[in-house]
């Protein structure tokens, strides 16, 4: 029977474990906000409260900064995102926007108001790099709230957000990584480690590949979904689904190295020798990467922590897996291939992503290239 707090009315404890509140709307309609503790949901309440409260209009000349960005995630962004972003803006505006500037009337939100809250985030001891990721999703919103009229401009473009060093990024070298496959040989992840260095698939590309979606007679496998984390909210489940990639870009076809197929087959023998001993516990879900027993590898801590043994065995620095996909471009980028290339293995969107990221490569190229005009113009 789910259980009612004292005095909250429609907050309940659900037996699935989840917290849960009700609320009524317009036309005798009903709203449902879940969470993972009594906390998280009462938050949300609170500012769905409060905006019946005011009783304003989405569009009145009254609304708050707060009551436009539950709105424009809620009701406009939310179908529109990854699981995952929503998840993160909706924290967001919940945790930081609502209670620093959410006060402030939408038409009168000011660079200054802004340069101050992101000043008084930073001496909170957020990171700039937090600050930032603020930045953007409310210059998204307001960029929206232009385009409805409700504001003349986007106080966003006049407000000059934190600076943020430079990330650098940490690829393994050609021998770091000979020492990397050389660790792995006999893993029971070998193969994954294999085609993360050799096509630069991110972890959630990975973890969904399918065997049918891999080719050994061409050598080829394409991208066609990626394992993300749903929010309750979204679902009323929460928990690891298989979505769509991030872009269009991102729905890609790769070749594969010819050292790569092998492991897979390997790889392959080796699943169905699990599978076998699995027996009727096993689900068929023809992952190419996945559990003892056919589920999603769901936990990234213990892919991590077996990517952390990993290394350790090899005598590598503490890199994160994502570096894999790095050292895959640095490794095809060093070795001359062009940057086009590059960009559509690694599904980026734009060339200029690319050439942003893997700059440290460039000047290498660039000695190369002005040698090889060299020889050329001395015959």
């Amino acid at each position: 029977m789910a259980r009612r707090g004292h005095g909250e009315g429609s907050i309940y404890h659900r037996s699935d474990g989840r917290w849960a509140a009700s609320i009524s709307l317009e036309g005798g309609k009903r709203k449902t906000l879940y969470g993972k503790t009594r906390r998280e949901v009462q938050e949300q309440l609170k500012i769905a409260l409060h905006q019946q409260q005011q009783g304003v209009l989405v569009t009145g000349p009254q609304q708050k900064v707060g009551q436009f960005l539950v709105h424009w995630l809620e009701d406009v962004h939310k179908h529109t995102v990854r699981p995952r972003t929503y998840e993160r803006y909706e924290a967001i505006i919940r945790l930081h926007l609502v209670p620093g500037i959410g006060h402030h009337l939408l038409q009168k939100l000011s660079p200054q108001h802004l340069q101050a809250f992101y000043t008084k985030k930073l001496d909170a001891g957020l990171s700039p790099t937090t600050v930032i990721s603020f930045h953007k999703m409310l210059h998204l919103a307001l960029d929206k709230a232009v385009q409805w009229n409700l504001i003349s401009r986007n106080v966003c473009d006049a407000v000059t957000p934190p600076h943020v060093k430079r990330f650098e990024i940490q690829p393994l070298n050609a021998e770091q990584v000979q020492q990397l496959l050389a660790a792995a040989v006999g893993h029971r992840l070998e193969a994954l480690f294999v085609l993360a260095l050799a096509t630069g698939m991110r972890r959630g590309e990975l973890l969904a590949l399918k065997w049918q979606d891999i080719h050994f007679a061409t050598g080829t496998l394409q991208v066609r979904r990626v394992l993300t984390h749903m929010p309750a909210k979204l679902n009323g489940k929460g928990g690891y689904v298989e979505a769509e990639p991030k872009t269009e870009k991102s729905r890609r076809n790769i070749a594969i190295a010819t050292f790569a197929v092998e492991k897979l087959k390997q790889h392959r023998i080796r699943q169905l020798e699990e599978k076998l001993k699995a027996g009727p516990a096993w689900t068929e879900k023809d992952l190419v990467f996945c559990s003892m027993v056919g589920g999603h590898l769901l936990s990234s801590r213990i892919l991590f922590a077996q990517f952390k043994a990993l290394l350790k065995k090899a005598g590598l620095p503490d890199i994160r897996f994502h570096d894999l996909r790095h050292s895959s471009a640095t490794m095809l980028l060093s070795i001359g291939v062009h940057p086009k290339v590059v960009q559509e293995l690694l599904g980026h969107s734009q060339i200029s992503m690319t050439m942003d990221i893997y700059s440290h490569v460039l000047p290498t190229m660039q000695q190369e290239a002005i040698g090889k005009l060299n020889n050329v113009l001395e015959g």
